[in-house]
């Protein structure tokens, strides 16, 4: 079987950052662009506590689906199973600069974010307890700090 696109890339020099992690087309000749918004330096950091990434889930789908530019062409926001960080996937050709702006407007909502979480009640949510807003604005704060409002074009295009 051949080894997935997303498992070629080296871990072990992977910063925190936006990077292409693929483009698509698809049947009808569209491009599906896949960003990995990452927010921990794996294998060196701690991955991110699933209650933190599941708010940051919530509260960056929500503010991405309402965003007046960008709304019609959000496909996905989701967290990564290894708990590194999040995908998004925008229907369009684009590179990690194109984003750099839209991910520090949505990584500052989630840091300044007060109130109940979009969607965390029983009714909407599988797991809605599985929440740390708190956590997830801390996270938010922190990568935006370090990471998107001193983004270097390092962190912009995977290491080869």
């Amino acid at each position: 079987m051949d080894k997935i696109a997303s498992f070629t890339v080296n871990h072990l020099t992977l910063q925190r950052g936006i990077y292409v992690s693929r483009k698509d087309i698809t049947p009808s000749g569209d491009v599906i662009t896949t960003f990995d918004i990452r927010m921990t330096e794996p294998n060196r950091q701690e991955a991110l506590p699933g209650e933190v990434l599941h708010a940051i889930e919530h509260l960056a789908a929500t503010y991405l689906r309402n965003h007046a530019e960008w709304r019609d062409r959000v496909v996905y926001w989701g967290p990564m199973g290894c708990r590194t960080g999040n995908y998004l996937l925008l229907s369009g050709d684009y590179d990690s600069r194109d984003v750099v702006e839209l991910m520090r407007e949505t990584f500052r909502f989630i840091a300044d974010y007060e109130g109940e979480i979009p969607g965390a009640t029983p009714r909407d949510c599988g797991n809605y307890s599985y929440m740390d807003q708190v956590g997830a604005r801390k996270e938010a704060r922190r990568f935006l700090d370090e990471v998107l409002d001193c983004i270097t074009p390092s962190q912009l295009v995977y290491p080869e």
